[in-house]
């Protein structure tokens, strides 16, 4: 029962493994939250900008609250097993095994009934067998009672099989909503990875600027080396935990539909050739069945016991979610398996992308000001015969407080750069001059593209960087669940409940009314009786005529002649 009830909760608890895969893994004997101040800019990876951090620069994000969360406080105080059955108060906490106990409890019905169930069945058998004691419909109204008994088998037998409909039926919606929920998580972590490589090679491509021999500085490459790292090393772990943990809820999934369809398909067997026995009256035969539909039953019950658990566990966590969503910085159990990074380090990694963007436009405009609007003789190294109106530089997306500014008049942004610079590209010789009016050549003006598209392209995909820092890509995630999985999930559960409880109740009374009817008078063992009655009662008459005659004088018969 236990690894069952393990089985199923690790369907949907996997799912939550995901998300927390992108903020935690484990390490030692414990849970090492593995902080993305590692991985997206922390003060390790600043490097010369480690004291540089302006208060101006702060990331948006809302204001955290420092008080302690419980989630889902109502739904979860239930008497506790391990504390005496008092009240628990702890909230939604899958660390905590008092929260376990408390929803542990919910099942309790199904596995007291299912105790009380084998204890007194059993013990009836028992009597049945060994004592002799039987239950038998005879009498004058016993034609009435077997058509009573009939029809209440009938009956019982068809609300088993409703039940078993509804156990596959439900079954098979809550399977494929769980897919579906496991497919939604996957694509929203291969979505996290792609974010993560998409910012890994286009730091790479940073490194490669080269407009005219004039490269980023030193420091800045080493810095773009160990994030690059840490960022690999990120998306790596992420894809092949989610890999792991996808391969796991399938198995366990598909585990829990087979036995599920098992149950259904056993039981159904079990009521529909329970009645034809019955009916026919293999009394021997149904003994057999008897047996295994008590057995059955009993498990039937546990079964309802563990997923009314299943199904407390997982509205206790998606209103646990649901909760977080509105307070993601605060003290929650949830802190503990998915911990956002504070704003200091969110403001960190804000600032690092920004310093790479500024230092990327700082070369294309040295370039520009010191090579191709200049005029300078044929004497010197970077003379290539330019010449016609100034190119305009590019525009800083950033000031020195590294807060957005508008471009000047002078400046072009790195949307419209690529097409005004085209206007000022020359044509070249085969030496590599300008034989036409013009500031660049095609090849430096390639360069100059490529590095406002790298600017441009980290300016862009810093922002869904910044959202899986502050936990919005986690609150988003959980925000589509608990408004589009959960309520499909707990819908189905109940209707896998219906099933079990229908199957439970319907193959219990089958059991009874069985043998009740199975051990009614059979129309061989009617005639058999009627043929010995008539037999008894011709007997006693031919003794009755025989004491007769005996007993009349001869003078009598004389006389009579």
């Amino acid at each position: 029962m236990k690894a069952f009830l393990v089985t199923g909760l690790s369907s949907f608890f996997f799912i939550l493994a995901f998300l927390s895969s992108i903020y935690a893994q484990p390490a030692g004997n414990g849970f090492h939250s593995v902080s993305l101040k590692f991985v997206l800019g922390g003060e390790e990876n600043l490097g010369s900008w480690k004291n540089e951090i302006s208060d101006a620069a702060q990331a948006p994000g809302p204001e955290s609250d420092d008080a302690t969360l419980v989630l889902a406080a109502n739904r979860t105080k239930r008497p506790d097993i391990l504390r005496g059955f008092r009240r628990y108060h702890g909230g939604w906490d899958i660390t905590n095994r008092h929260y376990w106990a408390s929803v542990g409890f919910t099942g309790a019905p199904g596995f007291i009934l299912a105790v009380l169930w084998f204890i007194s069945f059993g013990l009836s058998l028992v009597v049945h067998h060994c004592c002799g004691w039987r239950i038998n419909i005879k009498g004058k109204e016993s034609h009435r009672s077997q058509k009573i008994c009939l029809i209440l088998l009938i009956l019982f037998t068809c609300a088993a099989a409703i039940g078993c409909i509804l156990l596959s039926v439900g079954q098979d919606e809550f399977h494929g909503e769980v897919l579906q929920t496991l497919n939604y998580v996957v694509n929203q972590s291969d979505y996290t990875v792609g974010i993560l490589r998409n910012v890994t090679e286009y730091l790479s491509l940073a490194k490669t600027i080269n407009v005219a021999q004039l490269f980023l500085p030193s420091d800045v490459m080493d810095d773009i080396d160990k994030l690059n790292m840490d960022l690999n090393t990120a998306a790596d772990t992420l894809t092949e935990k989610t890999s792991q943990n996808s391969v796991k809820v399938k198995k366990v999934v598909n585990a829990v539909r087979s036995a599920l369809i098992t149950v259904a398909a056993v039981m159904l067997l079990l009521a529909l050739i329970g009645l034809i026995l019955s009916v026919l009256g293999h009394k021997h035969a149904i003994h057999i069945f008897i047996i295994s539909g008590w057995l059955l039953v009993a498990i039937t019950f546990v079964l309802c016991g563990v997923f009314v658990i299943l199904n407390n566990t997982v509205s206790d966590t998606c209103m646990a979610m649901e909760q977080w969503v509105e307070y993601p910085h605060a003290e929650t159990a949830l802190s503990n398996v998915l911990p956002c990074v504070d704003h200091r380090t969110t403001n960190q990694t804000l600032v690092q992308s920004k310093k790479i963007v500024n230092q990327i436009v700082n070369v294309v405009n040295e370039f520009i000001y010191t090579y191709a609007d200049t005029s300078p003789s044929q004497e010197h190294s970077y003379y290539y015969n330019q010449s016609g109106p100034t190119m305009p530089p590019l525009c800083y997306p950033y000031d020195n407080q590294l807060q957005d500014r508008q471009c000047g008049p002078q400046e072009v942004s790195m949307a419209n750069a690529s097409e005004v610079w085209q206007n000022y590209t020359c044509e070249v010789s085969e030496s590599g001059w300008c034989t036409t009016v013009g500031r660049v050549t095609p090849q430096i003006y390639s360069q100059l593209v490529a590095a406002v598209n790298e600017s441009y392209a980290l300016e862009h995909y810093t922002p869904p960087l910044l959202s899986l820092q502050d936990c919005n890509f986690v609150r988003d995630t959980f925000k589509n669940i608990t408004t589009s999985y959960c309520p499909p999930l707990s819908h189905y559960l109940q209707i896998v409940n219906a099933g079990l409880g229908m199957i439970s109740v319907g193959v219990l009374l089958c059991l009874v009314l069985w043998i009740l009817y199975a051990n009614r008078p059979q129309r061989e063992e009617v005639f058999v009786n009627l043929s010995l009655q008539i037999k008894g009662t011709r007997s006693c008459k031919n003794c009755f005529s025989s004491k007769i005659n005996n007993d009349v004088p001869i003078s009598n018969l004389s006389s009579e002649v």
